[in-house]
């Protein structure tokens, strides 16, 4: 059997968006029978080691059937650039950042938004309400719904080949 394809989202403290859209493709995965092809991380480009998901965080996922009660924050790593297929940011800077730390992968990094063809920053929920955390995860869910074809698509491909990007 093949090895399965790796996905790494990234947010900044790895406590909010991104556990919470990991755990989302993982559930899409797992619906479609799927998740055996790939694996689905979260880490982040500030992250302080080992603090669970934020409790907003625990609670918008469990109402969707989703437990985050494991998640534990990673620091990105230049191992987890290198192994992940495909790695998904939530902002500009994010992708600015880890571009600059780990140039040998910028070509496997994308923003969110930019699985449906759009380029927006998804707003950090962190320290806000139960409302806004249950806004970013409707935004994030639908990212993912509407962009799964695109993101396995990408993944399955691997880091394609550096080329010049017009006006990125």
């Amino acid at each position: 059997m093949m090895e399965p394809k790796v996905i790494l989202f990234v947010c900044t403290g790895n406590i909010c968006r991104s556990p919470m859209a990991a755990a989302l493709l993982r559930a899409r995965l797992e619906a479609d029978g799927r998740a055996g092809e790939y694996r689905v991380l979260s880490a982040g480009t500030w992250a302080e080691e080992g603090r669970p998901a934020s409790h907003y965080a625990r609670v918008v996922m469990a109402e969707r059937g989703i437990d985050l009660s494991d998640h534990r924050a990673r620091e990105v790593t230049w191992q987890m650039m290198r192994e992940a297929d495909l790695v998904l940011v939530m902002t500009r800077a994010h992708r600015e950042a880890l571009q600059a730390e780990f140039p040998e992968a910028a070509s496997k990094i994308y923003l969110l938004s930019e699985m449906v063809g759009k380029t927006y920053d998804i707003a950090d929920p962190y320290a806000g309400s139960l409302q806004y955390y249950a806004y970013c995860a409707e935004e994030l869910a639908a990212l993912i719904d509407e962009g799964y074809e695109r993101i396995l698509r990408l993944a399955d491909q691997g880091a394609p080949e550096p080329q010049a990007e017009g006006g990125a």
